[in-house]
């Protein structure tokens, strides 16, 4: 029986009307899994290859949904992916005359109230909202969910290796527990493509042994072109604006810069130039300042725009799959810090069957350029990095453990530890340290206990009963900007928001008059002085293999056809500048520079040990200044003897790591920042979260024993 037959009349009518000459080939290999069987299945396979319809059409030709309750829960990390999925899974949902309903914060009421009302269908939800129903509702988690047959996931790559993807799967097990069967989940993504790490996509999904992996191979061609233009921090060159505009002017096109400043001045710059040359108007900016209606019409416009061109200039808020039409073009400005991002964004260009993605990418600065090029070359080598695993969620653990107790009436210590340690996603937590926690928390006034029961305490209330609670993420303080009554959209608080300030915002420059901090008000008026206005990025961690690669590139021979001219000459003078260490290897030689009375050492490892190689030269007495881009070390020249030997000597394995990271919690507090709730933990679970998460002693002393200096000649 063929895929198509194995569907149910509606679902094959559906696609009939859809005219579709054929079944995508993830969509026939996931039929003919997801229909006869209750496996768990993630469905790995390019943007735009039609994932979403590969999930739903055999799990709509398979579930009963004239039972009572909601038999699909469909998850998504972003409100927008939801409205856009919606419309998509509503169309096909009209076939079976079944319902499907939005749950997030900006989703009709009328709408939910009808879902409590009557149980039934599809829900699309973020993992926020179901944590919400969780602590205010938990009633209607068991009258909404506890018949659920499937949860689909989407973008699931998104999630793995954060903190939001351990709180998603926590909630996924208190959904388990609250089933009355065990339900089946379907996850998506485009950009997994080691096999070695499916043991570890299997598990995120909490039951591995019933978990496999489907994942489509066929390629998809993609056009690239590398450029290079010397810029600086605070602008970009005019050349490259020019070149991208002439690149781009007739095509549509997504942009990607990588800060929310550089995005808006993007679309300001070529918006100037198109006006100038009697160009189309369609220059947009998208971002999660830029008001959330602006930002749904750039999108519906895009999406519309048949026979006009368009350029949106974006963040990350575009890199999922927001359906936007077709684009022919992606072009990225300065390296991603990470291959998987670099192919998120490609993907989104050619979605068209048969058609290519095409990708230009603008370096303004030599060392962004390598990296774009490591990146690039890794990937043509079917190389994408793995992502972090986090064995030992403390600082998650200490959220549920609110989460719980704030959902029920009060719990005895046994209840709450034989919840959280039948919890799959807390297994490597030991029992001792969980009442260690609840007793910490207590102590803390977090928790309070009453009788045998713990309920949620004083200090507690004040962390719970926000809306913030919800998230595993830091939310940053938003102001709204106005300007003559009119919002324009929002603002992170900053060192860019002073007065008489230039800012960018929906492809505008403004001047920033007044700010009141009561009301989170900033007002604007349009900026005619010609000042140019700050951003400021926020620097990612870099895989160690990309860092290799960076190296390996300087010490070659190689040309590669997608660098332009300029680009070739950079590379050429930085394979001279590094020629002089004679380098063999790429994988232990590590260049160290003396000279003007300077000491430089280049290390080309991963952000994490670059990090860590700084905190402990810095313990030992040596101080350093690290430059992580470039895995530049600058050190005082009389410490060159010091240091060489001091490396050559050094085992961490010997040093006294515990006392050093408490100095420096008590020291340097905000050094926790990539862990909302590990600052409400005891300091030597904090000192776990910096080994784990923030550091990599483990890989900083392979790195050391592994090394070999080469001194320039």
């Amino acid at each position: 029986m063929t895929a198509f037959d194995m569907l149910s009349e509606p679902i094959r009518k559906y696609i009939r009307d859809q005219r579709w000459e054929s079944l995508r080939p993830i969509q026939e290999a996931a039929i003919q899994k997801i229909i006869p069987n209750d496996t768990n299945y993630v469905l790995i396979s390019r943007t735009a290859s039609g994932k979403t319809e590969a999930a739903f059409l055999p799990i709509l030709s398979k579930v009963n949904f004239k039972e009572q309750g909601v038999k699909v829960l469909y998850i998504s990390p972003l409100i927008a992916l939801i409205n856009d999925q919606f419309m998509r899974v509503e169309k096909l949902c009209a076939y079976l005359d079944v319902p499907v309903t939005k749950w997030h914060g900006e989703a009709s009421k009328g709408a939910k109230e009808r879902l409590l009302k009557t149980p039934e269908g599809i829900v699309l939800i973020t993992p926020e909202s179901l944590e919400a129903m969780f602590v205010n509702k938990p009633h209607n988690i068991h009258h909404l969910f506890s018949t659920a047959e499937y949860v689909v996931i989407d973008e699931i790559h998104s999630f793995l290796g954060s903190d939001r993807g351990v709180h998603l799967q926590s909630l996924l097990q208190r959904l388990q527990k609250i089933n009355k069967k065990k339900f089946s989940t379907v996850a998506l993504s485009a950009t997994i493509s080691d096999e070695n790490k499916y043991a570890e996509l299997k598990d995120f999904l909490g039951d591995p042994e019933h978990t496999k992996v489907i994942r489509d191979t066929t390629p998809k061609p993609i056009n690239a072109v590398f450029k290079y233009f010397e810029g600086t921090t605070s602008e970009l060159p005019l050349d490259l604006i020019k070149d991208l505009y002439v690149r781009t002017r007739d095509s549509k096109v997504l942009v990607f810069p990588n800060a929310r400043g550089r995005v808006e001045e993007v679309a300001v710059k070529l918006k100037r130039i198109s006006e100038k040359v009697g160009g189309h108007s369609n220059y947009f900016s998208h971002h999660s300042a830029v008001d959330k209606e602006v930002r749904e019409y750039v999108e519906f416009f895009a999406k519309k725009s048949v026979h006009e061109n368009f350029c949106i200039s974006c963040t990350s808020t575009l890199e999922l799959g927001i359906d936007i039409g077709n684009v022919d073009e992606v072009a990225q400005i300065d390296a991603t810090h990470s291959i998987a991002s670099l192919i998120q964004r490609v993907g989104r260009s050619g979605r068209r069957e048969g058609k290519s993605s095409n990708l230009f990418l603008y370096a303004t600065d030599r060392w962004s350029l390598l990296q774009s090029m490591a990146c690039w070359l890794l990937f043509k080598d079917q190389y994408i990095e793995p992502f972090p695993v986090n064995d030992q969620p403390y600082d998650v653990l200490v959220h549920q453990l609110l989460s719980i107790v704030k959902g029920s009436s009060g719990m005895t210590l046994a209840q709450l530890l034989e919840d959280l340690t039948t919890n799959r996603t807390f297994k490597n937590i030991k029992v001792e340290e969980i009442s260690e926690i609840i007793h910490y928390l207590t102590e803390i006034d977090f928790l309070e206990k009453l009788g045998n029961e713990y309920i949620i305490g004083i200090e507690g209330e004040k962390v719970v009963n926000t809306k913030d609670f919800y998230t595993l993420f830091h939310t940053p303080v938003f102001f709204r900007v106005i300007s003559q009554g009119v919002k324009i959209g929002e603002l992170p608080l900053s060192t860019q928001t002073i007065i008489d300030q230039n800012v960018y915002l929906s492809a505008r420059i403004w001047k920033i008059k007044d700010i009141d901090y009561q009301s989170k008000k900033i007002e604007v008026i349009p900026a005619k002085d010609g000042k140019k206005p700050l951003f400021f990025g926020d620097p990612a961690d870099t895989a160690s293999k990309i860092r290799e690669k960076m190296l390996e590139i300087l010490i070659s021979e190689e040309k590669y056809d997608f660098l332009d001219e300029a680009g070739e000459e950079i590379i050429r003078q930085m394979r001279k500048d590094f020629s002089v260490y004679g380098i063999k290897s790429y994988l232990t030689d590590r260049p160290l520079f003396s000279g003007n009375n300077k000491l430089t050492f280049y290390s080309f490892a991963g952000s994490k040990v670059n990090k860590t190689l700084h905190f402990v030269l810095n313990r030992i007495g040596i101080s350093n200044q690290l430059y992580d881009s470039e895995s530049e070390f600058e050190l005082d020249f009389s410490k060159k003897k010091e240091f060489i030997l001091m490396l050559k000597d050094l085992n961490l394995n010997n040093v006294n790591l515990d006392e050093a990271l408490t100095e420096l919690i008590e020291h340097s507090p905000d050094i926790l920042n990539f862990s909302k709730w590990g600052i409400y933990l005891p300091v030597h679970y904090q000192i776990k979260l910096l080994k784990n998460r923030h550091f990599d002693f483990e890989g900083c002393n392979e790195f050391i024993r592994n090394l070999n200096f080469v001194e320039n000649q």
